[in-house]
């Protein structure tokens, strides 16, 4: 186990609140409405709240976990399950980190393919990309929290920008409401899962927070303001398409881009593509510095010696990546995993560990 890190080495606990934000917003926005709509049609909306709520106790379990540990989850894996068991639990989980950066990497790839650059080779590209993963990661953890405070001011404006499509927004479109089963609303709500995955980082960046217990409320902060903006690009994405062709657009986000209209600016969604590098390479440099951190703790290695190792292998999984069709096969995947990672995994840990205290207490 290694120690915690030195106060000079942590963060405040308001930066939990872009550290969140950060790695859940990223690749998924640009085509969330697209699949949920094909479940829930209208009353996607719901689902996403459904998910929300859920998210806020599962966060508030994972602060629990922590809160009673001695350290970060590796540490809490060792002292609740054993060495071996909790190694075992550990390196799954940050098997799991780095598939989501491969596939946050990949599918930023792939948009600056079909949009910009049809030409261009995945693999120049990913080598680009993880070049910068590691300047920002080689830095620190306060470096990462730093890009994750830049990719928050970079992005806000977007926002602004949905004020374009709403001008042609049709409001019936969300109307009859509650027309789908409940069925069909939960399978919906299971997609979600994926789009709010990232807060699972907070697993390993828990002890590089200064009075961590406290950073609680800025956690559950950053999960709302994530469902806010997924709410307000999935209602607007609903008024602005028909349901048919919203389920046939594969990233609706950007298209509600193409509508925006500026006369020193011919194609606004270029730009915006490009500042969505601000956007997805936070995320993955978190994801990538967790996976380090899990590592160190594990096996003793230095984190820039893991570094290149794991930019490597994200890099050679996003070649591995030819098409489309792949790449929605490890997103349909990671969906699933995330759905068990978010709703079996932290529940069971949360409940051992809460019934392992109480019969400690009772001994």
């Amino acid at each position: 186990m290694l120690p915690l890190p030195p106060e000079k080495r942590q963060v405040s606990p308001f930066f939990v609140f872009y550290l969140i934000t950060s790695a859940q917003i990223g690749m998924g926005i640009l085509s969330l409405p697209r699949y949920i709509v094909k479940s829930a049609g209208q009353d996607a909306w719901i689902a996403i709240i459904i998910t929300a709520l859920s998210i806020h106790v599962i966060l508030w379990m994972v602060y629990q976990i922590l809160n009673k540990g001695t350290n970060d989850i590796t540490v809490t894996h060792k002292e609740l399950f054993g060495k071996w068991l909790g190694g075992l639990l550990s390196l799954a989980l940050i098997v799991y980190l780095l598939l989501v950066a491969a596939s946050t990497l990949r599918g930023y790839i792939e948009m600056i393919q079909v949009w910009i650059f049809p030409q261009l080779d995945t693999w120049y590209m990913a080598l680009i990309l993880s070049a910068l993963v590691y300047v920002y990661v080689i830095g620190g953890f306060r470096v990462v929290v730093g890009i994750c405070c830049l990719s928050f001011i970079f992005n806000f404006p977007l926002i602004v920008t949905l004020w374009f499509p709403l001008q042609d927004a049709q409001f019936s479109h969300l109307f009859p409401v509650f027309d789908h089963s409940a069925a069909e609303i939960l399978s919906a709500s299971k997609k979600m899962t994926l789009y709010f995955s990232g807060f699972e980082t907070i697993f390993f960046f828990y002890p590089f927070i200064k009075n961590a217990r406290s950073s609680q409320k800025w956690a559950q902060y950053g999960a709302a303001f994530t469902t806010f903006i997924y709410l307000a690009v999935t209602i607007i994405s609903i008024m602005y398409f028909n349901k048919n062709q919203l389920i046939q657009t594969i990233w609706p986000t950007i298209t509600l881009w193409k509508v925006v209209d500026f006369p020193f600016l011919e194609r606004f969604e270029y730009l915006n593509l490009a500042i969505w590098l601000f956007n997805i390479l936070p995320s993955t440099c978190l994801f990538i510095w967790a996976a380090t951190r899990g590592i160190k703790q594990l096996f003793t290695v230095k984190q820039k010696h893991s570094l290149i190792v794991l930019l490597v292998i994200i890099s050679v999984a996003a070649v591995l990546l030819k098409d489309r069709e792949q790449i929605q096969q490890l997103n349909t995947m990671l969906s699933s995993v995330s759905f068990y990672v978010m709703y079996a995994y932290i529940p069971f840990v949360f409940f051992y560990q809460l019934i392992k205290s109480k019969v400690r207490k009772t001994l």
